[in-house]
Protein backbone atom coordinates (compact mmCIF):
# COMPACT_ATOMS: atom_id res chain seq x y z
CA UNK A 1 0.00 0.00 0.00
CA UNK A 2 2.76 2.52 0.92
CA UNK A 3 4.67 1.75 -2.36
CA UNK A 4 1.11 2.05 -4.34
CA UNK A 5 0.89 5.84 -2.65
CA UNK A 6 4.36 6.50 -3.52
CA UNK A 7 3.64 5.94 -7.35
CA UNK A 8 0.60 8.24 -7.13
CA UNK A 9 2.64 11.10 -5.02
CA UNK A 10 5.45 10.92 -8.34
CA UNK A 11 2.61 11.20 -10.78
CA UNK A 12 1.12 13.82 -9.73
CA UNK A 13 4.33 15.47 -8.76
CA UNK A 14 5.57 15.34 -12.83
CA UNK A 15 1.78 16.28 -14.38
CA UNK A 16 2.45 19.30 -11.75
CA UNK A 17 5.57 20.14 -13.84
CA UNK A 18 4.01 19.87 -16.95
CA UNK A 19 1.57 22.09 -16.10
CA UNK A 20 3.48 24.78 -14.53
CA UNK A 21 5.81 24.67 -18.15
CA UNK A 22 2.44 25.28 -20.14
CA UNK A 23 1.36 28.28 -18.36
CA UNK A 24 5.12 29.52 -18.56
CA UNK A 25 5.25 29.20 -22.36
CA UNK A 26 2.07 30.99 -22.72
CA UNK A 27 3.38 34.22 -20.81
CA UNK A 28 6.22 35.03 -22.89
CA UNK A 29 6.65 38.51 -23.22
CA UNK A 30 5.47 40.30 -26.37
CA UNK A 31 8.33 41.04 -29.29
CA UNK A 32 9.15 44.84 -29.06
CA UNK A 33 9.08 47.46 -31.81
CA UNK A 34 12.64 48.39 -33.34
CA UNK A 35 13.54 51.35 -35.63
CA UNK A 36 14.91 50.88 -39.23
CA UNK A 37 15.87 53.09 -41.77
CA UNK A 38 18.57 54.03 -44.08
CA UNK A 39 22.08 55.22 -43.12
CA UNK A 40 21.99 58.49 -40.91
CA UNK A 41 21.89 61.62 -42.41
CA UNK A 42 24.56 64.19 -41.49
CA UNK A 43 23.48 67.86 -41.28
CA UNK A 44 24.87 70.56 -43.41
CA UNK A 45 22.46 73.29 -44.33
CA UNK A 46 22.01 74.89 -41.16
CA UNK A 47 21.01 78.71 -40.43
CA UNK A 48 21.44 80.49 -37.11
CA UNK A 49 17.88 82.10 -35.81
CA UNK A 50 17.49 84.85 -33.07
CA UNK A 51 16.25 82.93 -29.73
CA UNK A 52 14.17 85.97 -29.46
CA UNK A 53 12.08 85.25 -31.99
CA UNK A 54 11.34 81.72 -30.84
CA UNK A 55 9.82 81.13 -27.67
CA UNK A 56 10.73 78.17 -25.61
CA UNK A 57 8.48 75.10 -26.76
CA UNK A 58 5.79 73.73 -24.42
CA UNK A 59 4.39 70.70 -24.67
CA UNK A 60 0.80 70.09 -27.15
CA UNK A 61 -2.39 69.28 -25.90
CA UNK A 62 -3.77 65.74 -26.06
CA UNK A 63 -6.84 65.94 -29.35
CA UNK A 64 -10.36 64.95 -28.88
CA UNK A 65 -11.60 62.84 -31.15
CA UNK A 66 -14.71 61.11 -33.20
CA UNK A 67 -15.11 57.39 -33.59
CA UNK A 68 -15.43 56.32 -36.87
CA UNK A 69 -18.84 53.86 -37.67
CA UNK A 70 -17.99 50.38 -39.02
CA UNK A 71 -14.64 50.26 -37.73
CA UNK A 72 -13.07 46.93 -36.73
CA UNK A 73 -10.79 46.57 -33.98
CA UNK A 74 -9.05 43.13 -32.29
CA UNK A 75 -7.14 43.24 -29.23
CA UNK A 76 -4.12 40.77 -27.92
CA UNK A 77 -3.10 41.12 -24.13
CA UNK A 78 -0.20 39.68 -22.76
CA UNK A 79 -0.34 37.47 -19.69
CA UNK A 80 0.78 38.44 -16.17
CA UNK A 81 3.91 40.00 -15.40
CA UNK A 82 6.49 38.05 -13.55
CA UNK A 83 7.20 38.46 -9.57
CA UNK A 84 9.80 41.04 -9.91
CA UNK A 85 6.86 43.87 -10.64
CA UNK A 86 7.28 46.64 -8.18
CA UNK A 87 3.45 47.47 -7.81
CA UNK A 88 1.32 45.17 -5.27
CA UNK A 89 -1.60 42.96 -7.15
CA UNK A 90 -5.34 43.45 -6.72
CA UNK A 91 -7.33 40.14 -5.01
CA UNK A 92 -9.47 39.03 -7.85
CA UNK A 93 -13.15 37.79 -7.68
CA UNK A 94 -11.80 34.12 -7.04
CA UNK A 95 -9.09 35.47 -3.67
CA UNK A 96 -6.48 35.06 -6.11
CA UNK A 97 -4.12 38.02 -7.69
CA UNK A 98 -4.89 39.52 -11.19
CA UNK A 99 -1.86 41.41 -12.42
CA UNK A 100 -2.95 41.54 -15.70
CA UNK A 101 -2.39 44.33 -18.99
CA UNK A 102 -5.32 44.94 -21.00
CA UNK A 103 -4.45 47.36 -24.02
CA UNK A 104 -7.36 48.55 -26.57
CA UNK A 105 -7.15 50.52 -29.81
CA UNK A 106 -10.26 52.39 -31.25
CA UNK A 107 -10.18 54.54 -34.37
CA UNK A 108 -11.01 57.86 -34.48
CA UNK A 109 -11.47 60.84 -36.93
CA UNK A 110 -8.23 62.48 -38.09
CA UNK A 111 -6.71 59.17 -39.09
CA UNK A 112 -5.76 58.34 -34.90
CA UNK A 113 -5.95 55.75 -32.62
CA UNK A 114 -7.15 56.18 -29.01
CA UNK A 115 -5.24 53.52 -27.11
CA UNK A 116 -6.31 52.18 -23.72
CA UNK A 117 -3.99 50.52 -21.27
CA UNK A 118 -4.74 49.25 -18.02
CA UNK A 119 -2.64 47.50 -15.68
CA UNK A 120 -3.32 47.48 -11.96
CA UNK A 121 -0.04 46.63 -10.69
CA UNK A 122 1.80 49.29 -12.51
CA UNK A 123 0.53 52.21 -11.23
CA UNK A 124 2.50 55.74 -12.00
CA UNK A 125 4.90 53.61 -14.11
CA UNK A 126 6.77 54.27 -17.35
CA UNK A 127 6.10 52.62 -20.47
CA UNK A 128 6.77 53.03 -24.35
CA UNK A 129 4.26 52.60 -26.91
CA UNK A 130 5.80 50.93 -30.28
CA UNK A 131 3.66 51.61 -33.62
CA UNK A 132 5.33 51.08 -36.77
CA UNK A 133 8.53 52.58 -35.69
CA UNK A 134 7.34 55.55 -34.28
CA UNK A 135 7.93 55.30 -30.28
CA UNK A 136 7.10 57.12 -27.29
CA UNK A 137 7.37 56.80 -23.17
CA UNK A 138 4.45 57.48 -21.32
CA UNK A 139 3.44 57.22 -17.39
CA UNK A 140 0.73 55.07 -16.13
CA UNK A 141 -2.04 56.77 -14.31
CA UNK A 142 -1.98 56.31 -10.01
CA UNK A 143 -4.81 53.92 -10.77
CA UNK A 144 -2.97 52.24 -13.05
CA UNK A 145 -4.66 53.42 -15.90
CA UNK A 146 -3.36 55.35 -19.32
CA UNK A 147 -5.13 56.94 -22.75
CA UNK A 148 -3.54 58.69 -25.38
CA UNK A 149 -4.41 59.81 -28.93
CA UNK A 150 -1.99 58.45 -31.16
CA UNK A 151 -1.53 59.31 -35.23
CA UNK A 152 -1.58 55.95 -37.23
CA UNK A 153 0.75 55.07 -40.08
CA UNK A 154 -0.54 52.49 -40.89
CA UNK A 155 -4.20 51.17 -41.94
CA UNK A 156 -3.87 48.20 -40.45
CA UNK A 157 -2.57 49.22 -36.91
CA UNK A 158 -0.59 47.40 -34.39
CA UNK A 159 0.28 49.22 -31.25
CA UNK A 160 2.64 47.43 -28.46
CA UNK A 161 3.02 48.72 -25.14
CA UNK A 162 6.36 47.73 -23.05
CA UNK A 163 7.10 48.40 -19.38
CA UNK A 164 10.61 48.74 -18.65
CA UNK A 165 10.47 44.52 -17.06
CA UNK A 166 9.16 43.23 -20.42
CA UNK A 167 5.96 42.61 -19.80
CA UNK A 168 3.02 44.57 -22.09
CA UNK A 169 0.58 43.96 -24.54
CA UNK A 170 -0.95 44.88 -27.76
CA UNK A 171 -3.27 45.99 -29.64
CA UNK A 172 -4.79 46.49 -33.86
CA UNK A 173 -7.38 49.06 -34.88
CA UNK A 174 -8.30 48.92 -38.77
CA UNK A 175 -8.17 52.98 -39.53
CA UNK A 176 -9.28 53.17 -43.26
CA UNK A 177 -9.16 56.97 -43.32
CA UNK A 178 -5.51 57.20 -43.42
CA UNK A 179 -4.81 57.56 -46.87
CA UNK A 180 -5.98 60.73 -46.85
CA UNK A 181 -3.92 62.40 -45.15
CA UNK A 182 -0.38 63.28 -45.44
CA UNK A 183 1.70 63.02 -41.95
CA UNK A 184 5.38 64.33 -40.70
CA UNK A 185 7.40 62.65 -37.78
CA UNK A 186 10.27 64.08 -35.73
CA UNK A 187 11.11 61.78 -33.03
CA UNK A 188 14.02 61.79 -30.43
CA UNK A 189 15.23 60.68 -26.96
CA UNK A 190 15.42 62.74 -24.38
CA UNK A 191 16.55 66.47 -23.89
CA UNK A 192 17.51 67.23 -27.73
CA UNK A 193 15.84 71.15 -27.89
CA UNK A 194 14.63 69.69 -31.38
CA UNK A 195 11.11 71.30 -32.32
CA UNK A 196 8.59 70.69 -35.50
CA UNK A 197 7.44 73.30 -37.69
CA UNK A 198 4.77 73.46 -40.07
CA UNK A 199 3.49 76.92 -42.30
CA UNK A 200 0.55 76.56 -43.87
CA UNK A 201 -0.07 78.24 -47.40
CA UNK A 202 3.03 81.04 -46.81
CA UNK A 203 2.05 81.83 -43.22
CA UNK A 204 4.49 83.71 -41.20
CA UNK A 205 5.58 82.19 -37.76
CA UNK A 206 3.27 82.41 -35.05
CA UNK A 207 0.61 83.41 -37.12
CA UNK A 208 -2.74 81.47 -38.31
CA UNK A 209 -1.19 78.86 -40.01
CA UNK A 210 1.91 78.08 -38.13
CA UNK A 211 1.07 74.69 -36.57
CA UNK A 212 3.80 73.60 -33.98
CA UNK A 213 3.59 72.10 -30.43
CA UNK A 214 2.36 76.16 -29.51
CA UNK A 215 -0.67 76.15 -31.86
CA UNK A 216 -1.66 72.80 -32.46
CA UNK A 217 -4.39 73.22 -35.02
CA UNK A 218 -7.97 72.26 -35.08
CA UNK A 219 -9.10 68.83 -36.17
CA UNK A 220 -12.06 69.34 -36.79
CA UNK A 221 -10.23 72.31 -40.01
CA UNK A 222 -8.50 69.06 -40.79
CA UNK A 223 -12.03 66.94 -41.30
CA UNK A 224 -12.96 69.93 -43.64
CA UNK A 225 -9.62 69.78 -45.75
CA UNK A 226 -9.14 73.33 -44.20
CA UNK A 227 -6.01 72.73 -42.22
CA UNK A 228 -3.75 70.53 -40.49
CA UNK A 229 -2.95 69.71 -37.14
CA UNK A 230 -0.46 68.40 -34.20
CA UNK A 231 0.37 66.22 -31.69
CA UNK A 232 2.81 65.89 -29.44
CA UNK A 233 3.10 62.07 -27.76
CA UNK A 234 5.79 61.37 -24.52
CA UNK A 235 6.08 62.56 -20.78
CA UNK A 236 8.45 65.23 -20.85
CA UNK A 237 8.66 64.98 -17.23
CA UNK A 238 10.30 61.28 -17.44
CA UNK A 239 14.16 60.94 -17.83
CA UNK A 240 15.27 59.77 -21.02
CA UNK A 241 11.68 59.33 -22.50
CA UNK A 242 11.28 59.04 -25.99
CA UNK A 243 9.24 62.05 -27.66
CA UNK A 244 7.42 62.19 -30.60
CA UNK A 245 5.99 65.42 -32.38
CA UNK A 246 3.37 64.60 -35.32
CA UNK A 247 2.27 67.16 -38.15
CA UNK A 248 -1.03 65.79 -39.75
CA UNK A 249 -2.43 67.31 -43.20
CA UNK A 250 -5.60 66.31 -45.01
CA UNK A 251 -3.97 66.38 -48.44
CA UNK A 252 -6.58 64.44 -50.41
CA UNK A 253 -9.42 66.53 -49.47
CA UNK A 254 -7.51 69.80 -49.59
CA UNK A 255 -10.03 73.09 -49.96
CA UNK A 256 -6.99 75.41 -51.80
CA UNK A 257 -3.50 74.81 -53.62
CA UNK A 258 -0.11 75.48 -52.32
CA UNK A 259 2.62 74.54 -49.99
CA UNK A 260 3.15 73.32 -46.23
CA UNK A 261 6.42 74.46 -45.45
CA UNK A 262 7.83 71.97 -42.76
CA UNK A 263 11.34 72.55 -40.94
CA UNK A 264 13.61 71.29 -38.00
CA UNK A 265 14.32 73.51 -35.53
CA UNK A 266 16.73 73.07 -32.58
CA UNK A 267 17.67 75.16 -29.55
CA UNK A 268 20.75 75.46 -28.03
CA UNK A 269 20.70 75.03 -24.36
CA UNK A 270 23.05 74.64 -21.23
CA UNK A 271 21.84 70.58 -22.37
CA UNK A 272 21.99 70.25 -25.52
CA UNK A 273 25.23 72.74 -26.16
CA UNK A 274 28.55 71.23 -27.66
CA UNK A 275 27.07 67.92 -28.50
CA UNK A 276 25.86 65.72 -30.87
CA UNK A 277 21.79 65.12 -31.19
CA UNK A 278 20.26 62.50 -32.77
CA UNK A 279 16.62 62.05 -34.16
CA UNK A 280 14.44 60.34 -36.80
CA UNK A 281 12.05 61.58 -39.37
CA UNK A 282 9.08 59.47 -41.02
CA UNK A 283 6.54 60.52 -43.29
CA UNK A 284 3.56 58.80 -44.69
CA UNK A 285 1.84 60.18 -48.06
CA UNK A 286 -1.43 58.72 -48.99
CA UNK A 287 -0.60 55.46 -50.59
CA UNK A 288 3.10 55.51 -50.40
CA UNK A 289 4.78 53.27 -48.07
CA UNK A 290 6.38 54.94 -44.92
CA UNK A 291 9.79 56.80 -45.56
CA UNK A 292 12.20 56.90 -42.81
CA UNK A 293 15.52 58.66 -41.95
CA UNK A 294 18.68 58.94 -39.18
CA UNK A 295 19.42 62.79 -38.31
CA UNK A 296 22.70 63.55 -36.53
CA UNK A 297 23.35 67.36 -35.63
CA UNK A 298 26.74 68.19 -33.66
CA UNK A 299 25.38 71.32 -31.85
CA UNK A 300 27.03 74.95 -31.42
CA UNK A 301 29.53 75.71 -28.57
CA UNK A 302 27.80 76.55 -24.90
CA UNK A 303 28.24 80.56 -25.73
CA UNK A 304 25.28 80.10 -28.00
CA UNK A 305 23.25 79.46 -25.55
CA UNK A 306 19.54 80.80 -26.36
CA UNK A 307 20.08 80.91 -30.01
CA UNK A 308 18.18 78.69 -32.66
CA UNK A 309 19.17 75.88 -35.64
CA UNK A 310 17.18 75.56 -38.60
CA UNK A 311 17.36 72.88 -40.75
CA UNK A 312 16.68 73.02 -44.23
CA UNK A 313 15.65 69.73 -46.27
CA UNK A 314 15.45 67.53 -43.51
CA UNK A 315 11.96 67.02 -44.37
CA UNK A 316 10.21 68.06 -48.10
CA UNK A 317 7.98 70.65 -48.04
CA UNK A 318 3.76 69.29 -48.40
CA UNK A 319 2.96 70.32 -52.39
CA UNK A 320 -1.18 70.09 -51.74
CA UNK A 321 -3.11 70.24 -54.83
CA UNK A 322 -7.24 71.33 -54.28
CA UNK A 323 -10.18 68.30 -54.66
Amino acid sequence: MARFKTYLLAAATIFAALAIGFVMQRSETPPRAGLEGPDPVEITAITDTSSAATPRLPAGPQLAGVMLPGARVELTAAEAPDAGAQALPRENAAGGFDCAIDMSAEPRAGALAVLTVSAPCYASERLTIHHQGLMFTEVMQPDGTLQVDVPVLAERALFIASFDNGEGATATAEVTSLPFYDRVVLQWKGDTGLQLHAREFGADYFTEGHVWAASSGDITRAAQGEGGFFVRLGDDETPGARIAEVYTFPAQTAQRDGTVEISVEAEVTETTCDRTVEAQTLEHHGDAGLKVRDMSLDMPACDSAGDFLLLKNMIEDLTIAAR
